[in-house]
């Protein structure tokens, strides 16, 4: 026992006396003279001790900045602009980036109500109404949608629509050559009756007179203004067909357009077969995909008004495209970019998804036109996300040879990928953007990111004086309320084809049971917008049209009356139309 407690005090001891000498080595630093045994002491003391701390600290530190290279960066305060694209590393988030929040809970219910009057109860048999679309794929779907209801506002026989062949986009397909004309007449036999041509009275075809409605024509003014002609002239034929009903329509009208847009329009068996073609190709590549749709034409930036940083050359080149239209006012950039009205660049697209959290190794499929500037253009947006992908690299020209030339075709093989696709992104909120929107909460509420473009230029415009970091936070504060979730939009606002409120509905049980309130109506293409941003207008190219109608001037003929109040030049107005597809 004594000796036990003789060893614990002589280890005490020693212990006392490791600290003191410790104390000492440090103590011996604040000496104002040293001598060289104390100078000896006083290095071994470090050698042994504070030396080996020093290279665990910086080993630590090295290792933090391996990992944490955006904090890294933060530390150091360096500029955006230094080295932006190794810099623009994706951030670490909580969220899923490839699914929206409690979407389970939400699903597309477009069967119409008991009161819904079915087709042969109420169609008349001397009535006919036909429609030629305007503009490009995604517009002219708009007017094919709206046609169906007017048709049905009517009590009239629709015949199945007639593709605008003539405007800026120069594509003759007909319907058929895009959609399945079969499946569409089927489909819609209960809702409304349809027809591939006018029928003949008395061994001759009826002759329709041609007229056109004001832009968001409420049912009333069918009522009023269209009726009375079908009855005089038994087919009447509306002209420049997109966006000529109104959005406010009553519940079972509807889901009228969503039967028609979701279920109803699908896509030839050629289209449809190179599209999912094109989907496995990108799946065969990583397991999720986002699709970009890249609206970036030399035409469509010189109508924005807007700079997009290519200085003088920039301004004369597009300006030149400006002066074709005479009657196009100029416009202030920096005003267009603070209104949210300029599309973002592909390099601010590229930023935008990185500050959101994706990765360089995420594989993007880039649905655009003709993009201004070329791959110098493209290369930020390239070197952001290496892993790009297109129509012309996911199939052979052999295989895109028999829709090359008609933009509509091409277009919608665009279409297919960026519906299937895991994130849907665009730069500008046009028409394919604004369709894609809405059928993406109708099938699952898919993330699908539009620019918050009113709150991002401050960014991009400071972006030089800021970190990774802080230009991504608030990337991130912005978007919110732009990323396709449930409820993201009031019910009633913006454009019903981007958020179809009346054909979404809410249930507990869908987790559980997998129940969608539809039919057996398959999403398969061969079974089956707003906030404050947008580019264009719907009602731009149509306002001097309207103030016309409503001072009388619209008129009964077989002439088009809205040739009386259209624009001196043609090519303006298709490219107002067109310019949001």
């Amino acid at each position: 026992m004594v000796w036990g407690r003789s060893l614990r005090r002589n280890t005490t001891d020693r212990n006392k006396y490791k600290q003191q000498k410790w104390l000492l080595c440090f103590c011996s630093l604040f000496r104002h003279s040293l001598s060289s045994a104390e100078n000896a002491v006083i290095f071994r003391c470090l050698h042994r001790r504070f030396i080996p701390i020093v290279f665990v600290v910086l080993a630590l530190l090295l290792l933090f900045a391996f990992l944490s290279p955006t904090i890294f960066d933060q530390l150091q305060h360096r500029p955006l602009s230094t080295s932006l694209h190794t810099k623009s590393r994706a951030v670490s988030l909580r969220r899923d980036l490839w699914s929206t929040s409690s979407s389970e809970f939400y699903y597309g219910c477009s069967n119409p109500s008991k009161g819904f009057l079915a087709a042969d109860a109420k169609t008349h048999p001397d009535r006919y109404l036909l429609i030629s679309t305007s503009g490009g794929l995604n517009q002219q779907r708009t007017g094919i949608t709206d046609a169906v209801v007017a048709a049905y506002i009517l009590n009239a026989t629709l015949i199945v629509p007639m593709l605008d062949r003539k405007s800026y986009w120069k594509d003759v397909s007909d319907f058929g050559d895009i959609f399945d004309v079969d499946w569409f007449i089927s489909f819609l036999s209960n809702d409304v009756k349809i027809l591939k041509a006018l029928p003949t009275v008395g061994g001759k075809v009826v002759t329709p007179v041609h007229t056109r409605v004001p832009r968001k024509s409420s049912p009333k003014y069918y009522k009023d203004r269209i009726l009375p002609l079908l009855n005089k002239k038994h087919a009447v034929q509306l002209t420049k067909f997109d966006y000529r009903l109104s959005n406010k329509l009553d519940a079972d009208l509807q889901k009228l357009r969503c039967r028609v847009n979701y279920h109803a329009l699908r896509f030839t068996d050629p289209i449809v077969e190179l599209g999912r073609k094109m989907v496995d190709r990108m799946r065969l590549r990583s397991k999720h995909f986002i699709a970009l749709h890249l609206r970036f034409e030399p035409d469509m930036l010189a109508f924005s008004g807007c700079d997009y940083g290519g200085g003088e050359k920039e301004r004369n080149e597009l300006g030149a495209i400006r002066r074709r239209w005479k009657t196009l006012n100029k416009r202030n950039p920096d005003k267009q970019r603070r209104q949210g009205k300029c599309p973002l660049t592909p390099e601010e697209v590229g930023l935008l998804l990185r500050a959101l959290g994706f990765n360089s190794d995420v594989h993007i499929y880039v649905a655009s036109g003709e993009i201004y500037g070329g791959e110098e253009t493209l290369a930020p947006l390239r070197a952001l996300f290496p892993n790009f992908q297109s129509k012309d690299t996911l199939a052979s020209h052999e295989e895109l040879a028999p829709f090359a030339s008609y933009s509509a075709r091409m277009a919608a093989l665009d279409f297919i990928v960026c519906d299937e696709s895991d994130v849907f992104v665009t730069n500008n909120n046009g028409n394919m953007a604004r369709i894609l929107a809405g059928r993406r909460r109708y099938y699952g509420h898919k993330p699908t990111i539009r620019p918050n473009a009113k709150k991002l230029y401050r960014l991009f415009l400071n972006r030089n004086n800021m970190t990774w970091e802080e230009f991504a936070s608030g990337v991130r504060t912005h978007q919110v309320g732009f990323m396709g979730e449930p409820n993201e939009v009031n019910l009633g606002k913006g454009s019903f084809h981007e958020n179809p409120s009346s054909c979404i509905c809410e249930s507990s049980l869908v987790k559980a049971t997998g129940d969608s309130g539809l039919q057996d109506y398959s999403r398969d293409y061969n079974t089956g917008e707003v906030k404050d941003y947008q580019i264009f207008e719907d009602e731009q190219d149509s306002r001097a049209e309207d103030s016309l109608f409503e001072k009388g001037l619209h008129e009964e003929s077989n002439e088009d009356p809205g040739l009386a109040v259209t624009s001196d030049q043609p090519e303006l107005e298709d490219l107002l139309s067109n310019l949001t597809d």
